[in-house]
């Protein structure tokens, strides 16, 4: 089948992504890792449309799952992959057997997915897989297999114009193996699928895919994981820094904190909220992300029984706030020019430290400041064109603007948000008066 959506592509200028015909490409996506080994059919396609509704256009999903992915079937009693004769999972077995195999299913919600203009992020294996770490495993990767299945996955999929190829899955590099399996199963995709589609690697937390694998010739772009741990975001310093890297490749966050996480891993510590996911989202895209993933603690494990770890099921989940709001992020960024847009610190006349830390961002015709906590601020004045600004304020948890009034484009003025304190996030926007 082939998917109507166009095939993605890095932009003339390399910070974005676009489609095909040139179109922006913003990326607003969410984790579904365990979708393809824990859902069925009606219940991908409830997550699928409900995303939809919300304005997402990628979903990010992983083959080989890290709950006990290769052990323990999906909802049809159905498993991956067959066993060869060591009685190992064999990543060059994949099982096909019968209509209502594995591999069918991963075709239905890929198939979906693309239905509702969504993009699919494929992770080919967690990487438990091959670096079981902290995780189950079994590790089955070697590079001979590892190229391999990549180029069945490719071959498979070459017609899916809705694929982005994503490597990794939470695991570092830490040995020379490590790094076979990935370029084989990177070499492997460009054979199977023709080079059709995009690459890139998901790294482990607090971490970019830049780290070890920035000059890959296979890897398209950057993805961070900033992670789950501390309760202050600063991932706009992982952004900051894959920004600044030469050869120029595009960089994003694609698993900040997520909305009912317990911080640091631990229930104890309370749990990240709409406000810290918004947060991330801003800082992220402001500091030159192309895009943003947002994720939910149950969504990605697609949690059925609520517990302590995982305190609701992904049903709830798909409606709560930091969920709802991410659209704003994208229809503010959608809403200026898109290829022109830059950070810029320097709209910034004096900043804070620490939660209260803002980020700045702006096109040719439009500056945009972020502050977290809705404190006042100095901003820095005559860097746009013309004589004079239009200021308004823009609400991430709307959507709404509300507008200032016009100042003489020079110097510096102090702008006070409607309402400040944790949660009370605010965008200063600024254009050119008409």
């Amino acid at each position: 089948m082939s998917s109507t959506l166009q095939q993605l592509k890095v932009s003339d200028n390399k910070r974005f992504l676009m489609q095909a015909d040139g179109t922006p490409f913003f990326w607003l996506g969410d984790t579904a890792w365990e979708l393809f080994h824990r859902l069925n059919r009606e219940d991908a396609d409830e997550y699928l449309r409900g995303r939809a509704e919300q304005k997402f256009n990628v979903v990010q999903i992983v083959a080989l799952a890290e709950f006990e992915g290769l052990t323990v079937d999906n909802v049809y009693g159905r498993r991956p992959l067959k066993q060869n004769a060591e009685g190992h999972y064999d990543p060059t077995l994949p099982d096909l057997d019968g209509d209502d195999n594995y591999w069918s299913h991963v075709d239905y919600v890929v198939d979906r997915a693309a239905e509702y203009g969504i993009y699919v992020a494929f992770l080919p294996t967690w990487g438990d897989k091959y670096n079981v770490a902290w995780g189950k495993g079994p590790a089955i990767f070697n590079g001979d297999n590892a190229r391999v299945y990549g180029q069945w996955l490719g071959e498979r999929y070459k017609d899916r114009s809705n694929i982005i190829w994503v490597l990794g899955g939470d695991r570092p590099l830490q040995t020379i193996e490590h790094f076979e399996v990935n370029n084989e199963l990177a070499a492997g995709l460009r054979e199977g699928d023709g080079g059709r589609n995009l690459i890139t690697f998901h790294p482990c937390g607090d971490s970019s895919s830049s780290r070890h694998l920035h000059d890959a010739s296979w890897l398209d772009f950057n993805m961070i994981q900033s992670g789950h741990h501390e309760r202050i975001r600063v991932n706009y310093k992982h952004v900051k820094a894959d920004y600044e890297r030469l050869p120029v490749k595009p960089t994003f966050d694609a698993e900040p904190c997520y909305e009912d996480h317990p911080v640091n891993f631990n229930a104890v510590n309370g749990y990240f909220d709409q406000a810290d996911v918004r947060t991330g989202a801003y800082y992220a895209v402001f500091s030159g992300g192309f895009g943003h993933t947002y994720g939910h603690h149950s969504i990605w494990s697609m949690t059925t029984k609520p517990e302590p770890y995982f305190i609701m099921n992904w049903r709830q989940a798909l409606h709560r706030p930091g969920a709802q709001q991410m659209q704003h992020v994208r229809g503010l960024i959608e809403s200026v020019s898109f290829f022109d847009r830059v950070p810029d610190q320097s709209l910034i006349a004096e900043n804070y430290e620490g939660a209260n830390y803002m980020v700045a961002t702006r096109g040719e015709d439009y500056g945009f400041i972020y502050a977290p906590n809705g404190l006042p601020f100095r901003a820095a004045l005559g860097i746009l064109k013309g004589s004079r600004v239009a200021a308004s304020w823009f609400d991430p948890r709307t959507g709404e603007y509300s507008a200032i009034g016009e100042y003489d484009n020079s110097g510096e003025a102090t702008f006070t948000p409607p309402i400040s304190g944790r949660g009370n996030d605010w965008v200063l926007v600024l254009k050119p008066a008409k």
